[in-house]
């Protein structure tokens, strides 16, 4: 394995011939220390062979038309190109569909929505056990998807949630930066009373008594970022 801590793409070749049942898998982390341990979960599987490594996003793409793995573990927060856009991009090639496993510290509702929505067939927090990243490899190049009881109970919950339109969610960004109704209308070219309508439908989406409640609810459910 050629290691790298800067931009350089980290590829392990495959062997001559590593026979129609290992499953190839690309990890993408912009943290050496998680790549190695991830890398280090499958040494021991015969069925298994990491064939490269990637710190960004777009390193990830670049790789992945290179080797086609069967399949990548990624990360959602990368620099360059995030998770969602990576996830989106490879989707949208032309070809067999990449089957990408989402291992990340962020498990809110509207971060598992996207990034399923986008199509990635699996999504484990980060400190999973061993054997449950082995066995979610296996399934999903098998074709099947996989969510954990926890995720799934989210992504059932989100479900029952209103979705926010763009605009709404745009409003919303702006009012958590304190910005007010004027101020937002400025930004976004709209009049005030547009954005008073938009910030009345937010409330009642978010089943929220006033903003400051409101910002809080979407930030907890990943809506948005959290303030400062």
């Amino acid at each position: 394995m050629i290691s790298s801590e800067s931009d350089t793409l980290t590829a392990v070749k495959p062997s001559s011939n590593p026979g129609a049942d290992v499953i190839t898998v690309m990890i993408v982390d912009d943290h050496p220390v998680v790549r190695e341990g991830l890398a280090a979960i499958f040494k021991s599987q015969k069925d298994i062979k990491v064939v490269a490594e990637a710190t960004n996003g777009e390193e990830a793409c670049e790789l992945y038309d290179q080797l086609l793995p069967d399949v990548v573990l990624l990360d959602l927060r990368m620099p360059k190109k995030d998770g969602l856009q990576v996830i989106t991009e490879l989707a949208g090639r032309k070809g067999p569909k990449a089957r990408i496993i989402v291992m990340t510290t962020y498990e809110s509702e509207e971060d598992i929505r996207r990034t399923l929505r986008a199509g990635a067939k699996g999504y484990l927090a980060k400190g999973t056990a061993p054997q449950e990243i082995r066995d979610a490899v296996r399934k999903v190049a098998g074709g099947d998807s996989l969510l954990p009881a926890s995720i799934a109970s989210k992504l059932a919950e989100s479900m029952t949630h209103p979705e926010l339109s763009e605009r709404e969610l745009q409003v919303l960004q702006y009012m958590a930066k304190g910005r007010s109704n004027k101020e937002i209308g400025q930004i976004l070219y709209i009049s005030e009373n547009t954005v008073k309508a938009h910030v009345k439908s937010i409330l009642a989406k978010l089943d929220a008594m006033g903003r400051t409640e409101a910002i809080a609810i979407a930030t907890k459910r990943g809506l948005i970022a959290s303030p400062g």
